[in-house]
């Protein structure tokens, strides 16, 4: 199976996934999947590999394949800042697959620009247009675990990841072992709502009822005492918002 990826970079699917367990920063709201376990490990693996990374005053995705084998070797995605309510039709079963480069060159990865979350966490589906919501994916390649590439027409539209709070990390971390509470879940789902626009619009404007979620939230998260380093990530960025944005409407603090 042939795909586009980006503005026009031409790859081969192969059957060799990443064997990397993902990483869900939510802190800076990244899928990562890659062998490095920091920053400087990213850096350290440019000179070796080509694809899409982020250039000054570029915003694209990393999709970077071996220099030598043109094999995929690691990914990270954004998660885009716009929330959408209805739900993509992922399309057939996902199909296990690596990706293998057609020629070594560099290229441009937009990132998505909407994402659907249902309300249990079940899968978060970033699309690169909004139109694409009313289609169903071509294809869907399991890439690395639980992490699709959504293809539409031939080219890769989005992506998905299936149990997104079994991932969540701050950073590079490892995620934690063991499956996420049922209450993570229900967490995340609300959290992702309320870092994203239009949400976290009425939040900045001190909306009521979005500050009331949001407050909400974070006493919800703060007094959860299962899966603690779960909950301890999706609380940190909350206080954070918190923080930045005072205390909200005034009748209510």
């Amino acid at each position: 199976m042939k795909v586009t990826i980006g503005d026009g970079m031409a790859a081969t699917a192969t059957g060799m996934p990443l064997p990397f367990t993902p990483r869900f920063d939510f802190r800076d709201l990244q899928l990562i999947v890659a062998g490095y376990a920091d920053p400087a490990g990213r850096e350290r693996e440019l000179p070796e590999t080509f694809g899409s990374m982020r250039w000054l005053w570029s915003e694209d995705d990393y999709v970077r394949f071996d220099r030598d084998s043109r094999e995929l070797r690691s990914l990270t995605f954004f998660v885009p800042a716009r929330y959408v309510s209805e739900a993509p039709d992922h399309g057939p079963r996902t199909r296990a697959a690596g990706l293998r480069a057609d020629a070594v060159v560099e290229f441009g990865m937009p990132p998505a620009t909407v994402f659907h979350c249902d309300a249990e966490a079940r899968a978060l589906s970033c699309l690169a247009d909004a139109r694409l919501l009313g289609r169903e994916a071509d294809a869907r390649l399991g890439v690395a675990p639980d992490v699709d590439l959504l293809v539409h027409e031939g080219a890769v539209a989005g992506w998905r990841l299936r149990d997104p709070a079994r991932y969540l990390t701050d950073g590079f971390a490892e995620p934690p072992s063991g499956p996420p509470a049922p209450a993570t879940r229900l967490r995340l789902a609300e959290c992702l709502a309320l870092v994203s626009s239009p949400l976290v619009d009425e939040v900045m404007d001190a909306g009521p009822e979005a500050w009331q979620r949001l407050r909400a939230a974070e006493r919800a998260l703060r007094g959860q005492r299962e899966d603690r380093a779960r909950a301890d990530v999706l609380h940190g960025v909350i206080s954070r918002l918190i923080e930045d944005y005072g205390d909200g409407p005034s009748f209510l603090t």
